[in-house]
């Protein structure tokens, strides 16, 4: 039997599952932090190059993107580079626990203040705007473009809600790719994945 809005079906035995998705989410979070940053920076550079070639033409559409933290893929400057031609760009922000998030409007002048579960910077004024793409960070990810985030399900929440739905984009290092994240219903699966070799697409 399937259920919720990835169509899949729930592990019988979730609780397993979910015991192994906390011991994953360790050892990736301790090999990301692990990697040199000369070689960081090198698989970042290639990964950005690959971005650009994989989404649609930016032009008047609105990206929203996230302010990189734990070790996270840094995606400033990209959007940085592509103010000129979106409509917008915007940051994500938790604004009620266990909530889709609400993505605000950023600009190279927008202020910005920590804030929520992980103290993300995020803009201090509300401006709300609708994303057409959303860059997400992975954590882990597999072949069928799940992610594997932190575990609070922001983003499964927000993009199982959005109308329309935006094209969702996940950001992570090749080596953060599984055989499987074992996904239930309530995973929402990346329409893309970029990394630095590949670009994985759903």
């Amino acid at each position: 039997m399937t259920n919720g809005a990835s169509g899949v079906a729930r592990s019988p035995d979730w609780p397993a599952v979910s015991r192994w998705r906390k011991a994953e989410r360790a050892r990736l979070l301790e090999a990301r932090a692990s990697l040199p940053r000369a070689e960081r920076q090198r698989r970042a550079r290639a990964l950005l190059e690959r971005l650009a070639e994989a989404l649609p033409p930016l032009a008047s559409r609105t990206l929203a993107f996230y302010w990189p933290i734990k070790g996270e893929i840094d995606v400033v400057r990209f959007v940085r580079g592509a103010l000129d031609t979106l409509a917008a760009a915007a940051l994500p922000v938790i604004v009620e626990r266990s909530a889709p998030l609400e993505f605000w409007q950023w600009t190279s002048r927008t202020e910005l203040s920590s804030r929520g579960l992980w103290n993300i910077p995020t803009p201090v004024e509300r401006l709300p705007v609708q994303p057409d793409i959303v860059l997400v960070p992975v954590l882990g990810f597999d072949e069928g473009c799940y992610r594997l985030g932190y575990g609070g399900g922001y983003y499964d929440r927000t993009l199982a809600v959005l109308e329309p739905r935006p094209l969702a984009v996940g950001i992570g290092f090749d080596d953060a790719r599984l055989p499987t994240i074992e996904p239930q219903p309530h995973d929402v699966p990346m329409d893309l994945i970029v990394t630095e070799s590949t670009t994985l697409r759903r």
